[in-house]
């Protein structure tokens, strides 16, 4: 069984900085290509960013220019580095683990719990 463990949400004041760690076990770390997605509240989970095996990274629009995700592959872990965070970023953000192409949409095998990130105007 693969688990997913997110970590270092909180509580930021617009334009902080925050990085968001997703500890996996139970698996070869390097099988899968890992994503993160956020959910507000009466929203769909969306997209934020994805990285592949070889560390082919992805973003979305919104995010792009100010999130950095990376994997380190010794410690069986992926990060979302968040900087000039906005209001509109507040959201559970959740990392999911697949097995394939790194998508767009939330078709992924495994998932985290969640990390609440809220940005304050």
């Amino acid at each position: 069984q693969v688990q997913l463990v997110e970590s270092g949400g909180g509580l930021v004041q617009a334009g902080g900085s925050l990085r968001l760690s997703c500890a996996v076990s139970g698996r070869t770390f390097t099988t899968y290509v890992m994503g993160w997605f956020r959910q507000a509240p009466g929203k769909e989970r969306e997209f934020v960013a994805g990285i592949s095996r070889s560390g082919v990274r992805y973003y979305a629009d919104s995010v792009k220019g100010r999130f950095t995700i990376s994997r380190d592959n010794a410690k069986n872990t992926v990060y979302l580095q968040m900087n000039s965070l906005k209001p509109e970023d507040t959201a559970v953000y959740y990392c999911g683990a697949r097995i394939g192409l790194v998508v767009t949409t939330p078709e992924y095998d495994y998932w985290g719990q969640g990390t609440q990130v809220t940005v304050s105007s």
